[in-house]
């Protein structure tokens, strides 16, 4: 079966691209990054799909003074990189550096929206939000995108909608255009 046509993936950063921080605690420095097994991947999959990637990631850790927007861009350089090394890119980055609710943070829709206006996009119907948390999910639900929650091993999936053990195995049944049922990748 081939796969109908996506118009972006828009990513969570922590935890579904690169490893997350301890509980309470956040990737601050460059040296800090790790990427995720399988990341680079399914990111390099997507480039060669021409299917526009996204980061839509919550930094809450600029607004709590751990961090500043220079740190930021540090890391997200050495993200760059990391994926450069593996022939994979980003191709647009939002984060939100607020804490508390706000329009960008999710699951506030701001930096979906931004997003949707950078790439030119009627509708972000044609498109997948993927990440490891509810937020992620219900801003991307909120703006009609497909979602695909990631949930590792010992995780819990108890949010309505699919889900998949990794950013490869989602980007995987999206380009290979199966359904959940037929690739055993996803489930609901």
């Amino acid at each position: 079966m081939r796969a109908a046509r996506v118009d972006a993936v828009l990513l969570d950063r922590d935890g579904t691209i690169n490893v997350k921080a301890a509980r309470d605690e956040y990737i601050v420095h460059p040296d800090d990054v790790e990427l995720l097994p399988g990341a680079a991947e399914a990111i390099r999959l997507l480039n060669r799909a021409d299917v526009p990637v996204v980061v839509v990631t919550n930094q809450r850790g600029i607004a709590r003074g751990l961090m500043t927007e220079a740190d930021l861009t540090a890391v997200h350089e050495r993200l760059r990189k990391l994926l450069a090394s593996e022939q994979a890119h980003i191709d647009e980055w939002f984060h939100c550096p607020h804490e508390g609710a706000c329009d960008c943070r999710k699951p506030g829709i701001l930096m979906l929206r931004s997003a949707q206006a950078s790439l030119g996009l009627p509708s972000l119907g044609g498109s997948f939000m993927i990440g490891d948390s509810p937020s992620d999910v219900e801003a991307g639900a909120r703006v009609g995108a497909q979602t695909i929650l990631i949930v590792t091993e010992g995780g819990a999936a108890d949010v309505d909608c699919r889900h998949a053990p990794s950013l490869l195995a989602a980007v995987q049944t999206i380009l290979g255009g199966s359904t959940a049922e037929e690739s055993g990748s996803l489930a609901r």
